[in-house]
């Protein structure tokens, strides 16, 4: 009887094991997921800052076609620069996804004002957003908490 009584403590360890060695491999891979997703927006929005910053002749033009003076392009490099480099920081990235989703809600009413094509230039700033906040999900438990996408039973 004594042996039964192992066996049955036994098994739920294991199949728990299982569980738990399943949950981590999901949750490794999720983890990379969402690095690779902030990387990406990470990538892409501190090269636009940069291109700013250096005022480069190809942004200086797209501004002023949007509407914007030459004269503001530097200070929007290095709002966009403070925003992603307070989303890059992990104690910060909260806080920088929400200065960076305000930023790129300016870039969409641009684009709306000038009337751009909705697919291609429009929602843009919404797939980056995606990035960000896909990414920060994926990546921080905090968030996962505040925001749960599932009920849990």
């Amino acid at each position: 009887m004594e042996g039964m009584e192992r066996g049955k403590s036994i098994e739920p360890a294991r199949a728990s094991r299982a569980t738990d060695t399943r949950t981590a491999a999901a949750s490794r891979k999720g983890l990379w997921a969402g690095r690779i997703m902030s990387g990406l927006a990470i990538l892409f929005l501190a090269f636009d800052a940069v291109g700013k910053l250096l005022r480069l002749a190809p942004v200086i033009e797209g501004s002023t076609q949007l509407g914007y003076p030459a004269s503001v392009v530097f200070g929007l490099g290095v709002v966009l620069l403070v925003c992603v480099v307070t989303y890059a920081i992990r104690p910060t990235s909260i806080l920088g996804a929400i200065l960076l989703t305000g930023y790129l809600g300016g870039a969409i009413a641009t684009h709306v004002r000038v009337g751009n094509p909705l697919f291609t230039h429009t929602l843009f700033p919404i797939y980056v957003a995606v990035l960000i906040w896909g990414g920060l999900y994926l990546r921080d438990a905090r968030l996962r908490a505040i925001i749960p996408l599932r009920v849990r039973d």
